[in-house]
């Protein structure tokens, strides 16, 4: 063996980064699992089967269990091993209302240090795309998925704006909770005649927190996102109530109120 050769130097690095690259598409593939339905609700992990299943070493397997569990989608037994959690609807109330609490957090900082134009600039033409959006008096399937895709890109430059990598990676960390997301439960509520507008009060909302913000007016930028993440907590309600949550992925995780 040349130990001076950069191919053979490099060999360990490589197989560390090929073994972080099979954990992740193992925490992928096992979160689908979990959202499809295809590991249910109190199902206890079986190494020896995913390991099979997924072609995949133990060593990937366990990092990928471990992650899943830091995301809140699995628990620890106490013997050893991991099952798939279940949520009563006040848990899931409780992740969106700490992703609201974050999310002003970082609005009020944002506006107290100030936030660079070509940032602003961002985000005001991404609430532009939003108005368009939401321009017909009616919204399509298509227009549902793009209002979510650009209400996430929203979020994610408000994420940016404090400037902070401490306050983006918990933020990141609140978002990744089950059900927390900015756009959760906005997607099973596509075909419900109130939809649209409550998406209009969101929009409006986004333009009055961006306004605070460049303002500089920090305390009013933290109430409006406090707010605002209450929507999503009023979709959850009112699908739940319409029984309109069967399309939503790991929606079989939901329990009864509790």
């Amino acid at each position: 063996m040349n130990l001076s050769d950069p191919l053979t130097i490099a060999q360990p690095a490589e197989a560390a980064e090929a073994g972080a690259s099979q954990a992740v598409k193992a925490q992928l593939r096992l979160r689908e699992m979990i959202l499809a339905g295809e590991l249910p609700g109190g199902a206890r992990i079986a190494e020896l089967t995913l390991v099979e299943k997924l072609g995949v070493s133990r060593t990937p397997i366990r990092a990928a269990l471990m992650r899943l569990e830091q995301e809140g989608l699995l628990h620890r037994l106490p013997g050893g091993g991991y099952a798939v959690r279940t949520f009563s609807e006040t848990d899931v109330a409780d992740a969106i209302e700490l992703r609201g609490t974050m999310e002003g957090l970082a609005a009020r900082l944002a506006a107290e240090r100030g936030v660079a134009p070509a940032l602003l600039a961002e985000a005001h033409a991404c609430l532009d795309a939003i108005d368009a959006t939401l321009a017909p008096s009616t919204l399509d399937d298509e227009g549902f998925s793009r209002y979510v895709e650009l209400n996430a890109r929203f979020h994610l430059l408000l994420s940016r704006m404090v400037g902070s990598d401490v306050v983006a990676r918990e933020l990141d960390r609140v978002k990744g909770l089950p059900f927390a997301s900015p756009s959760a439960f906005v997607v099973v509520q596509t075909h419900s005649a109130q939809a649209r507008d409550m998406l209009v009060v969101a929009q409006d909302q986004h333009r009055q927190a961006l306004d605070a913000i460049e303002r500089r007016e920090g305390a009013r930028a933290e109430a409006i996102l406090r707010e605002h993440s209450r929507i999503t907590r009023r979709n959850l309600l009112a699908a739940v109530q319409a029984s309109q949550v069967q399309g939503l992925p790991g929606v079989q995780l939901i329990r009864e109120r509790a």
